[in-house]
């Protein structure tokens, strides 16, 4: 959260929650895709992509150094990925579940 935000820690949950439910209301990956497009400056989609490919290679057994070198996502957000892979929310192993994991890039 932005630190010069003015909402209570209420207000932003309330906000975070409503984003949440816009997200679970999509009833494809198209509408998913569309939704992100019109929320998302296009590195702001390009970080989520990325780091949703980080996760792929994470759960292949490559190295932060190779991640890096497929990726150009810096070794600093690979860890950072691998952290919440292992020790996050559960909102990645959730989704690997639900989904058959990240699909594989066609670049490994």
């Amino acid at each position: 959260m932005k630190p010069n935000r003015s909402d209570t820690e209420d207000r932003q949950l309330a906000a975070e929650a409503a984003l949440c439910q816009a997200l679970v209301s999509l009833r494809n990956a198209d509408e998913c895709r569309n939704f992100l497009r019109d929320l998302c400056t296009p590195a702001e989609l390009q970080a989520l992509v990325d780091r949703w490919q980080v996760v792929n290679y994470l759960e292949n057994g490559l190295t932060y150094r190779q991640i890096n070198d497929l990726t150009g996502v810096s070794v600093t957000t690979v860890g950072r990925v691998a952290r919440f892979l292992a020790d996050g929310y559960g909102g990645y192993r959730t989704a690997i579940k639900r989904t058959g994991g990240a699909r594989p890039s066609s670049s490994h």
